[in-house]
């Protein structure tokens, strides 16, 4: 009996050893709850396309920290309110010209370099508005571990299920922190004063 009691022990030690296996070989995805990625080798270079429909490259924002945030552009309240606030604290952090806003639609189908320049000149302080073609949106995604999946909505058709955390990155590249939906405003501009002045 003591022996099959061990052997039982042992097996689901294995089961569990393979599914913590299997979760690190998938990478890194963050689901539209989580907020605390843990792998500072999130992003990654990428090319898309900017709002004046030519190529973005993301060396161009090298040497400045950026904020990004994966949304689309008929999303009703998150993506909007993420964007406000994120201008707002940028000013109290250290002004618009201290870190790169960056917002990258998960839904380039809708959302072409017209809609997503426009959308990002609605919130009164610099925003780079980036879309692409799915491939290219697809590899971004995976690169930042990004969430994000159609569900069915009454009046628009469909809506996006997504990751609505902000995802920051220092001079260099490096994935520093997160701010999320519902962490305080105090807590998020000590965040955000912290990745300027390093």
């Amino acid at each position: 009996m003591r022996q099959a009691r061990i052997l039982l022990w042992a097996l689901v030690g294995l089961a569990i050893a393979g599914a913590v296996l299997l979760i690190l070989r998938a990478g890194p995805a963050l689901t539209p709850q989580d907020s605390s990625p843990t792998q500072a080798s999130f992003g990654g270079p990428f090319t898309l396309i900017g709002g004046n429909g030519k190529p973005f490259s993301s060396q161009a924002l090298e040497g400045k920290p950026y904020a990004i945030y994966f949304g689309f552009t008929r999303c009703g309240d998150v993506c909007p309110t993420t964007l406000s606030r994120l201008a707002k604290l940028r000013r109290e952090a250290g002004g618009e010209q201290a870190f790169h806003i960056v917002f990258v639609t998960i839904d380039p189908a809708y959302d072409g370099p017209k809609q997503v320049g426009q959308y990002a000149q609605l919130f009164g302080s610099p925003i780079i508005g980036l879309t692409g073609s799915q491939a290219q949106i697809d590899q971004v995604k995976k690169q930042y571990g990004i969430f994000a999946q159609p569900t069915p909505h009454a009046a628009m058709g469909k809506e996006m299920e997504h990751t609505a955390t902000v995802l920051l990155f220092d001079r260099s590249g490096k994935f520093v922190a997160t701010v999320t939906p519902d962490e305080a405003d105090s807590s998020a501009l000590a965040k955000l004063k912290s990745l300027v002045s390093a």
